[in-house]
């Protein structure tokens, strides 16, 4: 079986040839613009070939799963936490594993500046959580251009989507800068600061105990010590209070379906989700979504 599209949790908007003209002749997203973009989330059979390459460049970011892509006859796997980018009018193939299907976000995108932020070569690019990745500050950009296109394809809209994926390109080209921040130190405080970024960067991700202390350097024993001392919870309890939490944010502040925002914060079984909803906040995501809030 191979799929081109059609995943559960799927979204995807493909701009119209109206609105990609206007971008190509607007001075400011003639540089770079966006023509689709959109997220699969365990993306199981995804399979796309082109035999005479795409008319964009595309660029494919995996958050979890794996997946591999060829280029001119040369195979690459794709693993967690790295990124690809295909360049305009190169034949390729790429498709998720059959035993990890990959989750990713992609865009096709294109302009005058486009081939600046092309690497020298055409190979996946790991971007690895650390103390200073700021991986959720990427992945929210990435959002907020879906978001912004939700609302519609206004030019306003369109330019300020292209604004973003600017800055969001940049946030890879120049990876050091812009992870450029004070190194942390090992007090309990920033222990649990980067702890608490971890979780919440790789919240997609089915998250274990030992995956968040062998980030930080801890044992577990020393992790949870610290954790239920600062919190009064457990490490993997507060995962799933900021799971809880940002989808809130979802339900608030998009259209997204119930069975998109599972994906999002990590869960895949919606019926588990909605359970662990309503012990953290006392009633169903469709109740907390139609309740008056403010």
């Amino acid at each position: 079986m191979k799929l081109r599209d059609g995943f559960q949790g799927e979204r995807a908007f493909v701009l119209p040839p109206a609105s990609i003209a206007e971008l190509k002749s607007n001075p400011i997203s003639a540089l770079l613009h966006i023509t689709d973009i959109g997220y699969y989330p365990n993306a199981s059979h995804h399979y796309r070939e082109r035999p005479n390459g795409a008319e964009e460049n595309v660029f494919i970011y995996c958050t979890r799963g794996k997946g591999w892509f060829t280029v001119n006859g040369e195979s690459f796997a794709v693993a967690p936490d790295s990124y690809f980018i295909i360049p305009a009018n190169t034949p390729h193939s790429y498709g998720a594993s059959e035993d990890e299907p990959w989750s990713i976000y992609w865009i096709h995108f294109s302009g005058s500046l486009s081939s600046q932020f092309l690497p020298d070569r055409v190979a996946p690019i790991e971007i690895k959580p650390g103390a200073l990745s700021r991986i959720a500050d990427r992945l929210g950009m990435f959002e907020e251009m879906m978001g912004t296109l939700t609302r519609g394809y206004e030019m306003d809209n369109l330019l300020y989507a292209c604004s973003v994926f600017h800055h969001f390109l940049g946030s890879l080209r120049y990876l050091r800068a812009y992870r450029n921040t004070p190194a942390s130190s090992h007090s309990d405080s920033n222990l649990l600061e980067a702890a608490i970024r971890f979780m919440t960067e790789n919240m997609e991700k089915k998250l274990l105990l030992s995956d968040v202390a062998t980030y930080t350097g801890y044992s577990q024993s020393q992790l949870s010590l610290i954790f239920r001392e600062h919190t009064g919870v457990s490490p993997m309890d507060y995962l799933n209070r900021l799971r809880i939490r940002h989808a809130c944010y979802l339900l608030d502040f998009s259209d997204m379906k119930i069975n998109q925002i599972c994906h999002k914060i990590g869960i895949s079984d919606p019926y588990y989700f909605s359970r662990l909803f309503r012990k953290v906040m006392g009633m169903s995501p469709k109740d907390y979504r139609s309740h008056e809030k403010g």
